[in-house]
C-alpha cells in the first residue's frame, strides 16, 4: 500500500480490546532478543539527555524489564495525545539505528511514526535523528515489541514494518524468530482495515520461515507480485551451504519497498552477496 493511501480503523468495545490484550500477554511468547547492556558514547548520551523527554514515550512500567503495565491500551486516543494529531500511524518493530524510520518520518510529515527498539544505542540514535531533524511526527518506545503488541488497540496502525529482524540462525533458536503465528495475530489486530505488514530479510532461511508462518494465515493476503525460488527445507548455522542442493519451490514475494532507505545494515548484506527478500501481507 502506498504511504498516502487511505486506511480505515476497526471499532471494537473496550472490553473486547482488553480481553484480547490479556489473552496475548498470557501466552508469554519466547523472547526474540537477548537484553545486552551497552555504554553510550558521549554523543549518544547527550542526545538521550537532550531529546528523551520529548521524543521517548513515557509508558506505564510493567513488572518485567521492557514490559508495559497491565491495563494500559495504546489506542487512537493515546496517539492523539502523544502526537498531538489524528494522522495515520506506522510502527517499525526493531528500528535498529533509527536510519529508516527517521528518513520515513522526514519524507512523510503527514504521517505519524513509532519506532520500537530494545537496545540503548539504537534508541539513542533514533533520538538523535528525531531531535537533530526536528521530526515532530516521530516517537520512540523502548519496549519488548511482542509484549507491547498485546496492548495495542484494534486498528491503531496503518502499516507495521519489521525490517531485517534477528535471524536466530541456529536451528534450535528458530522458535525465537519474531515472525510467529501468535505475533501475526497481534499484528492483524493492530492493523486498520486494509493495512499491511511489511517484512524484509537478507537471510534465505528466514524467508522460508516467513512463508511458512504467513502464507497459510487466513488473516492475511500475500500482496506480492514477484516469484522467487527457495529451498523447501530449513538449514541452520553451520549447514547453510547445503541449501543450494535442497529441493526448491516457487514463492510469491514483493518488489523492494521503495519507502525503505538503504541502511548501513542492508548495505553490508548486499556486499556479502545476500539476496534481500521483501514481503507485503495485507490484512484480509
Amino acid at each position: 500500500m502506498a504511504l498516502n493511501e487511505e486506511a480505515g480503523t476497526e471499532r471494537v468495545g473496550s472490553a473486547e480490546r482488553e480481553d484480547f490484550g490479556e489473552l496475548m500477554r498470557k501466552l508469554h511468547p519466547v523472547k526474540s532478543f537477548v537484553r545486552r547492556s551497552a555504554r553510550l558514547d558521549d554523543r549518544l548520551q547527550r542526545a538521550w539527555d537532550r531529546y528523551a523527554d520529548h521524543f521517548l514515550l513515557s509508558l506505564p512500567q510493567g513488572d518485567r524489564d521492557l514490559e508495559v503495565a497491565a491495563g494500559f491500551t495504546f489506542d487512537r486516543d493515546f496517539v492523539r495525545e502523544a502526537w498531538g494529531n489524528d494522522h495515520d500511524l506506522i510502527i517499525e518493530v526493531g528500528s535498529g539505528q533509527g536510519e529508516n524510520v527517521a528518513a520515513a518520518a522526514a519524507a512523510h510529515p503527514e504521517l505519524n511514526f513509532l519506532a520500537l527498539e530494545v537496545y540503548d544505542p539504537g534508541v539513542a540514535h533514533a533520538l538523535l535523528f528525531a531531535g537533530r531533524d526536528g521530526l515532530e511526527n516521530l516517537r520512540i518506545a523502548q519496549v519488548d515489541a511482542q509484549e507491547f503488541f498485546g496492548h495495542l488497540g484494534a486498528g491503531v496502525a496503518r502499516e507495521i514494518w519489521t525490517f531485517f529482524p534477528d535471524p536466530w540462525p541456529k536451528m534450535r533458536h528458530h522458535k525465537r524468530r519474531i515472525v510467529q503465528s501468535g505475533f501475526a495475530a497481534q499484528v492483524r489486530h493492530a492493523l486498520a482495515e486494509g493495512g499491511v505488514w511489511r517484512i524484509a530479510t537478507d537471510i534465505e532461511d528466514y524467508a522460508l520461515h516467513v512463508h511458512e508462518v504467513m502464507d497459510g494465515d487466513a488473516g492475511f493476503e500475500n500482496a506480492g507480485t514477484i516469484t522467487v525460488s527457495l529451498p523447501t527445507e530449513h538449514v541452520g548455522k553451520g549447514n547453510a551451504e547445503d541449501a543450494a542442493a535442497l529441493p526448491h519451490a516457487d514463492f510469491t514475494e514483493s518488489e523492494r519497498f521503495e519507502g525503505r532507505v538503504l541502511t548501513n545494515f542492508e548495505k553490508k548484506g548486499l556486499a556479502a552477496g545476500r539476496v534481500i527478500h521483501d514481503f507485503t501481507y495485507r490484512r484480509a
